[in-house]
C-alpha cells in the first residue's frame, strides 16, 4: 500500500504548514479505504480547486476550509460607490414606484455590481427591490439580494381529472387544504404528522455550526407554509398545447407558494449581519446590499447554506402537495416547479462569469418553465422562458404589490374584498387583509409587461384558497 508523504504532496504543489498536514491525514484515510496514489492526489486536488464543495463531507471538511483560508485574499475592501449606476433595462415601468427604481440604480452603483435588471412586479424592498435581478462579479454574493426567505419557490401539480370536482365535492376539497397544511411563524408538524423526506439525511447540514442547529427546525417545518402571501390553493388550469403527455383542456389543479421558513430566515439574518459588519464604510443607501467574497470562507458557507435551503425549499412544496392529493385520492400527472430568492453562477453574452441574483424574480432561460401568480383572487400563469439576456434571462415572479402592506390594511374594506372573491369564484381559507387582490397590480397587465421574456403556456385559476390566518383568529 502507497504512503503518501509530506515529500510526494510538495512535489505536487502543497504548501509547507498546517494544511499539509491536514492532506496527509486525509490521503491515509483514503489509501486505507483502498484508494490508489494517483486517485488519492486526484482527490485532494478536486479539494484544493474548489473547496466550497467539500465543506459537507465529513473527511474533506477540514481540508477544505484551509484550503479556503490560506488562498483568502486580505485586500482592502473598495466600498466607494460608482459616480453614477450602470444603465439597465426595466420592464413595465409606468406601474413601478419611485422607491423600487431608486433602490435597483442605487444597487447599480456598487463597486461589484455587472449588470441588471427589474421587472414589472416590481415594488420596494430591503437593499434591492421585489422584482429585481442583480449581477454582480462571479466571486461575490450578497445575502440580501437573495432575500430573506431563501429560495422561495413555486409547485404546480396538474390531475388528470376535471375540475368541475372542486364544486361536487367543495367540503372535500377544503378539508385536505385545512388538514394537510400548516401556516405562520410557528407552524410546525408533531407525533404521526411529522414530515420524512430524504433532505433531512443531506450531510451538508453538519457543514457548520448554525446548520447543525438548523436541522431540527427544519425536521418540526417541513412540510408547512409561511406567513404573507403564502398559499397553497386548488384551482383550475388551461393547458394550452400539448406538453407532459397531456392534450390541451382543462385540469383539476393544485398550487403552492412557499419558501424555506425559519431555516432561510435564520440563514440570511446571520450571514446579512456579517456581511455588513465587513463593510462599515458602505454607504447608508445600500448598507442592506453589503457582499461576502466567495473566495471567503463565511461566502462558501453562505453559499453552501443557501444551496441547502433551496433543497429544503423543495421538500416542503413536494410534502404538501403529496399529503393534500392522498388526501383526496389523486395522483399527480405532471409537476412544473422553480424557485426565486436565490444565487446562480452564470455567464453573460460578453463571456464573463457572474452571480446572478434574482430577489422575487423567476428564471426565464431558453426552454426554461415558470409559475408566474396573481393574488389570491386572481389567475396565475405557467410559462417558457425566452432567454433574453438583458433581463439577465428573468421574468416576474408574480402581479406585485400595488400598495404596501399598511395601506392596503389602511384602504380596502373586509366587504370590498369578500366582494372581489366572490366575484371571481373564490373561496377563501385564511388569509389576510393586507393580502387583499385589491393591493396587487393587475396579472394581465403584468404579464403583457414581458411578452418578450416568456410565452404563456397555460392559466391556473384559483378555487379554494388556503393562506395564514389573520393574526388572533383560530
Amino acid at each position: 500500500m502507497d504512503v503518501i508523504t509530506g515529500k510526494i504532496l510538495k512535489l505536487n504543489n502543497w504548501a509547507d504548514g498546517k494544511i499539509i498536514g491536514i492532506a496527509k491525514d486525509v490521503a491515509a484515510q483514503l489509501t486505507a479505504q483502498g484508494w490508489e496514489r494517483e486517485a488519492v492526489l486526484s482527490q485532494l486536488d478536486a479539494v484544493r480547486q474548489n473547496p466550497g464543495s467539500f465543506l459537507a463531507n465529513t473527511l474533506m471538511a477540514d481540508l477544505a476550509r484551509e484550503c479556503i483560508r490560506i488562498t483568502q485574499k486580505d485586500e482592502p475592501l473598495d466600498d466607494a460607490l460608482r459616480e453614477l449606476p450602470l444603465p439597465y433595462p426595466i420592464w413595465g415601468q409606468e406601474n413601478i414606484d419611485e422607491g423600487a427604481i431608486t433602490q435597483m440604480s442605487n444597487a447599480m452603483r456598487l463597486p461589484v455590481t455587472a449588470a441588471g435588471a427589474l421587472m414589472p412586479d416590481a415594488h420596494i424592498g430591503y437593499g434591492l427591490p421585489i422584482g429585481g435581478v442583480l449581477a454582480t462579479d462571479e466571486n461575490v454574493v450578497i445575502p440580501f439580494a437573495v432575500g430573506v426567505d431563501i429560495a422561495c419557490r413555486m409547485r404546480l401539480s396538474l390531475y388528470e381529472v376535471s375540475p368541475i370536482l372542486l364544486g361536487q365535492k367543495k367540503g372535500m376539497f377544503e378539508d385536505a387544504l385545512m388538514e394537510q397544511t400548516a401556516f405562520g411563524m410557528g407552524a410546525k408538524w408533531t407525533g404521526s404528522k411529522k414530515a420524512q423526506h430524504a433532505v433531512l439525511d443531506d450531510e451538508a447540514w453538519d457543514a457548520t455550526r448554525q446548520l447543525k442547529v438548523l436541522k431540527d427546525t427544519a425536521a418540526n417545518q417541513l412540510g408547512t407554509s409561511g406567513t404573507g402571501n403564502h398559499f397553497v390553493e386548488w384551482g383550475s388550469f388551461r393547458l394550452d398545447e400539448p406538453m407532459f403527455g397531456l392534450q390541451p383542456g382543462e385540469y383539476l389543479a393544485l398550487l403552492s407558494h412557499s419558501g424555506s421558513r425559519g431555516v432561510g430566515a435564520k440563514i440570511a439574518d446571520r450571514f446579512s449581519k456579517l456581511a455588513m459588519e465587513m463593510h462599515p464604510d458602505l454607504d447608508k443607501s445600500v448598507r442592506y446590499l453589503a457582499w461576502l467574497s466567495l473566495d471567503s470562507e463565511a461566502g462558501q458557507e453562505y453559499w453552501l447554506s443557501m444551496e441547502l435551503a433551496g433543497k429544503f425549499a423543495s421538500a416542503n412544496h413536494y410534502i404538501i402537495h403529496r399529503r393534500v392529493a392522498a388526501a383526496v385520492g389523486l395522483k399527480e400527472a405532471a409537476v412544473v416547479e422553480n424557485h426565486h430568492n436565490f444565487a446562480w453562477k452564470e455567464n453573460l453574452p460578453d463571456g464573463r462569469t457572474v452571480i446572478v441574483h434574482r430577489k422575487g424574480a423567476t428564471p426565464a432561460g431558453v426552454g426554461v418553465l415558470g409559475i408566474i401568480p396573481g393574488s389570491m383572487g386572481d389567475a396565475g400563469y405557467l410559462v417558457r422562458g425566452k432567454g433574453v439576456a438583458s433581463s439577465l434571462e428573468s421574468a416576474s415572479h408574480g402581479a406585485g404589490r400595488l400598495m404596501s402592506r399598511r395601506a392596503a390594511l389602511n384602504s380596502i374594506s373586509r366587504s370590498a374584498r369578500d366582494e372581489y372573491l366572490k366575484k371571481n369564484d373564490v373561496t377563501l381559507l385564511g388569509g389576510g387583509m393586507d393580502e387583499s387582490p385589491q393591493a396587487y397590480k393587475p396579472i394581465e397587465e403584468v404579464i403583457a409587461a414581458q411578452h418578450d421574456l416568456v410565452d404563456v403556456l397555460g392559466k391556473f385559476t384559483p378555487r379554494i384558497v388556503r393562506m395564514a390566518n389573520e393574526p388572533g383568529d383560530i
